[in-house]
């Protein structure tokens, strides 16, 4: 299995837009909280959260190898679950569906990161340490906030017998400790 470190590296490579990067980040530190929480392989997730979007400058419009140009840039750095989770994160044009636990996270932690971010951006700190899970509570409800943030995606964690609230507050921990990392 990569290190982190050599991960991160793969990744810079690979995306040059900071943002993205930032987004990759995000959704790294959001999948080890799930992961924690779950009692599963913190590593193990947050290296697929970091290395999910890892094809995401690469594919311009062709929206269906989002995912699959990914399995082909890591398949002989990362473990045949890692591949098939990056790979159902867009089942809906992968047609790889999401099964287990990681691929359902993956699923949620990517859509929940863009959510937290968002709700960073509109306090007056633009802080994530200022943002509580009241204020994630509220913004999931308020549909034109963030539309980006898909809901229905958001929900999987349920799928993976994490209550809504329950796993806004997991993503607001673990995204809280990389704050420094993102910008945040």
């Amino acid at each position: 299995m990569l290190t982190r470190e050599e991960a991160l590296s793969l990744v810079k490579e690979n995306v040059k837009k900071r943002n993205v990067v930032f987004h990759m980040i995000a959704v790294e530190a959001v999948m080890r909280g799930l992961a924690r929480y779950l009692g599963e392989d913190e590593d193990l997730w947050g290296l697929t959260g970091l290395l999910h979007d890892i094809d995401y400058e690469k594919i311009g419009d062709a929206w269906e190898r989002h995912g699959v140009l990914a399995g082909e840039i890591l398949k002989e750095l990362v473990s045949e679950e890692v591949l098939r989770a990056i790979k159902a994160h867009n089942f809906e044009r992968t047609g790889v569906l999401p099964e287990s636990r990681i691929e359902k996270a993956l699923i949620c932690c990517d859509a929940i990161s863009g959510l937290l971010v968002a709700c960073a951006l509109v306090m007056p700190s633009k802080k994530l340490a200022d943002v509580k899970v009241k204020t994630v509570k509220k913004k999931f409800k308020a549909k034109d906030f963030a539309r980006g943030a898909d809901r229905e995606r958001i929900l999987f964690c349920e799928k993976n017998g994490v209550p809504r609230e329950k796993f806004f507050e997991i993503a607001l921990e673990g995204l809280k400790k990389y704050t420094a990392e993102i910008g945040l």
